[in-house]
């Protein structure tokens, strides 16, 4: 069983800590980052899809540059 780490999140097997999967829905999101997570978007709209969009890599390069 995976022990949890960091946040909560979980470790796999090899000790390394859960990312969020590109499929998970901006609805989702809402509920850990707050109601006004990518206000503008549509809550079944995907993370993989939010990121292109806005230009970044990864779930916490968008939180430091589009969520204050």
């Amino acid at each position: 069983m995976a022990k949890k780490g960091l946040d909560n999140r979980h470790r796999d097997t090899t000790g390394r800590i859960d990312k969020k999967h590109g499929n998970t829905r901006v609805k989702a999101l809402r509920k850990t980052y707050g109601e006004h997570f990518a206000k503008s978007r549509r809550g079944d709209m995907m993370l993989k899809t939010l990121l292109v969009e806005t230009g970044t890599d990864s779930l916490h390069a968008y939180l430091r540059k589009h969520h204050k």
